[in-house]
């Protein structure tokens, strides 16, 4: 929705200032340079990340939506996880044996549809617990082994960041590109009266404006926007691997859980006494 309206604000801006001013909208619709813009720029960067397109592709549309990891998903996670614990510590680490191996089925999963649906997210989970479970590793090994899938999946998930960030910074210069070769254009067309020519050295001119405006106006903010929900994405990893750590080194599950609130972005954690009773109630 912010993209929409500051889309709308940013044009109404720039191009209704250059109207107020006397210039004519018209001109400024160029589409040869734009198809020299967009199309240099697009090939560029399915040189650079044709590996990679279909993941891009996945990923862009979700500019548009809100993040999937606000404070409800969190509550959930912290009552499955807290859930899951207390089962471990009431019947120890066989009692979960069926629950890691086949999730889908797990009535500890089914009660929390916006976890479940998450299927990175269960993995992460099932994955060290079946490790817990089979007791041949330690913490510290444990967490060597979650630092580096952590880091893993957040190079893997700012991939779509990259690629808006990197196709923004060659926008101006396919612009420039564009320009040139409408400077060139004119340069043959010297033979027309100034008026023509006046109006050709202008058309010229859009493509270094059209490549500006297109990469910090509307491409740039989408590497921005996709950078945030990769780093969103890697706190949510972050707060399980938190948890269970603390759970693997003795604590109670209410205390685990309490170590992977203080992991959450101040704006979307909840109090100390609003998560433990939404535990006790969904546990209930």
């Amino acid at each position: 929705m912010f993209v929409i309206i500051g889309y709308i604000f940013m044009s109404a801006c720039i191009f209704g200032a250059y109207a107020a001013h006397g210039g004519e909208l018209h001109v400024l619709w160029q589409p040869v340079e734009l198809v020299i813009i967009f199309g240099g720029g697009l090939g560029a960067m399915i040189v650079a990340y044709g590996s990679n397109l279909k993941g891009i592709l996945k990923a862009a549309p979700g500019v548009l939506k809100g993040s999937p990891y606000g404070k409800s998903f969190y509550m959930d996670l912290f009552a499955l996880m807290f859930e899951v614990l207390s089962k471990v510590r009431k019947e120890g680490l066989m009692s979960i044996e069926g629950d890691v191996e086949n999730p889908d089925a797990s009535p500890l999963f089914a009660k929390y549809a916006s976890i479940a649906k998450d299927h990175h997210v269960v993995e992460f989970i099932c994955d060290y617990l079946r490790l817990m479970v089979g007791g041949n590793l330690n913490a510290f090994e444990i967490e060597n082994l979650m630092d580096v899938e952590i880091e893993t999946h957040h190079h893997e998930s700012e991939i779509p960041a990259q690629f808006f960030a990197k196709l923004g910074d060659g926008l101006p210069a396919f612009g420039i590109v564009a320009a040139v070769m409408g400077v060139v254009h004119t340069m043959g067309s010297l033979h027309l009266p100034p008026a023509e020519l006046g109006k050709l050295i202008g058309a010229a001119l859009v493509g270094t404006f059209m490549g500006i405006l297109l990469a910090y106006g509307f491409v740039g903010p989408l590497a921005t926007i996709l950078e945030g929900k990769a780093n969103e994405s890697t706190r949510v990893f972050q707060t399980i691997k938190i948890t269970l750590l603390a759970s693997l080194n003795g604590y109670a599950p209410q205390v685990a859980v309490e170590f992977g609130r203080k992991a959450m972005e101040g704006h979307i954690r909840p109090s100390f006494l609003e998560l433990e009773e939404y535990v006790k109630n969904k546990k209930g």
